[in-house]
């Protein structure tokens, strides 16, 4: 992974890009191009992947395409006290890699104990109906964290990757006002 400073990571977020490798190379991209680029994850792999951009974009539609794929590996590849996901603010004790793992195999597993294919390969109706399920306890063939717990980390990172931009808050009606404005739209 390429190092990038403090400095340098927090300036990135402060104008909607992220430090991504791209074709071996550094990029400062939006979490959208990021996804819309293929650029390489660090920390989730194609499985887990497919399973969070199925998961977040069940949760909140848009969610796949604006990037949280990028946004979570990017976040669970950076220091702990850096990182901006949900799951850390909720106190998972660091790293919360093996939280968005664990519970991302939970997912897979109990959608193929329930319908005899990854939570991803389902088609809409059958994941709306298993998270549906999970948000309020368990499913069966769960092995993970809590489903609840788990949901309401990855709805929380879905909502930032969707409507935490200049155009999210217009989507939403809502008036931006950052403490500091961005130099440029994101």
């Amino acid at each position: 992974m390429v190092s990038v400073g403090r400095r340098a990571a927090l300036k990135g977020a402060a104008l909607g890009t992220f430090a991504f490798t791209l074709g071996g190379a550094q990029v400062w991209l939006s979490l959208r191009e990021a996804r819309a680029q293929g650029v390489d994850l660090k920390i989730l792999n194609p499985a887990e992947t497919a399973a969070l951009e199925a998961f977040g974009d069940t949760l909140l539609p848009g969610a796949r395409e604006a990037g949280i794929a990028p946004y979570v590996d990017h976040q669970l590849a950076a220091a702990p006290e850096d990182c901006l996901l949900a799951a850390r603010a909720a106190n998972v004790a660091p790293p919360v890699a093996g939280f968005y793992r664990a519970g991302l195999a939970a997912l897979d597993q109990s959608a193929r104990q329930a319908f005899s294919k990854s939570f991803a390969e389902l088609d809409p109706g059958d994941r709306v109906g298993h998270v549906d399920q999970l948000r309020l306890k368990n499913p069966d063939g769960w092995s993970g964290p809590p489903s609840p717990f788990f949901y309401f980390c990855v709805r929380n990172d879905a909502v930032d990757v969707v409507y935490g931009t200049v155009e999210g808050f217009e989507r939403l009606g809502v008036p931006y006002m950052p403490h500091i404005a961005p130099p440029r739209r994101w």
